[in-house]
């Protein structure tokens, strides 16, 4: 009877390991992310958006990891700026919406937040999303305002709606 009781409980003990091991992660996995040629793309178009209505600013694509694929300043920009379109950018990976949405959403956390290295939250930042899937985020800074910022990306990104939404 002992016998038993310990054969069927080594049985199970092997079937859970069994089970628990086929489910338990994925070796490899698909990823999709913003190419460098797309990104130089969006950015080149955000300082030509954001000039047509008179600012100089800088532009930031980040991938979806918040790694910098293309950084542009335009001539006049404050070299700052190209900091805060990074961390405006990294804000919007962080938390899968616009920053201004960001700080709209979470004003408890906000202060909190801006202490993060790499991070600011203020308008500015945008997901850049490809078939329905987050490839990247696009931070401008220079304008005098964030909602003008965002209202250059948001602009920019629209002229880029036919080739994020086919894009393989």
């Amino acid at each position: 009877m002992l016998r038993k009781y310990i054969t069927y409980r080594i049985s199970r003990w092997l079937f859970l390991c069994l089970v628990s091991f086929n489910v338990s992660a994925i070796d490899v996995l698909s990823v999709r992310t913003i190419g460098l040629d797309l990104a130089a793309d969006i950015a080149s178009t955000a300082i030509k958006e954001c000039r047509k209505a008179g600012y100089q600013v800088s532009v930031v694509v980040v991938d979806r990891n918040g790694v910098i694929q293309v950084a542009m300043r335009d001539d006049l920009a404050s070299r700052f700026t190209l900091q805060i379109a990074e961390e405006k950018a990294n804000a919007v990976i962080l938390s899968g919406v616009t920053s201004s949405e960001l700080s709209k959403n979470r004003t408890d956390i906000k202060q909190e937040l801006n202490h993060i290295d790499g991070l600011i939250v203020m308008a500015g930042g945008v997901q850049i999303v490809a078939g329905g899937h987050n490839i990247g985020a696009i931070g401008i800074s220079g304008a005098p305002g964030g909602d003008l910022d965002e209202d250059c990306a948001l602009k920019t990104l629209k002229q880029f709606a036919e080739r994020l939404e086919f894009a393989e």
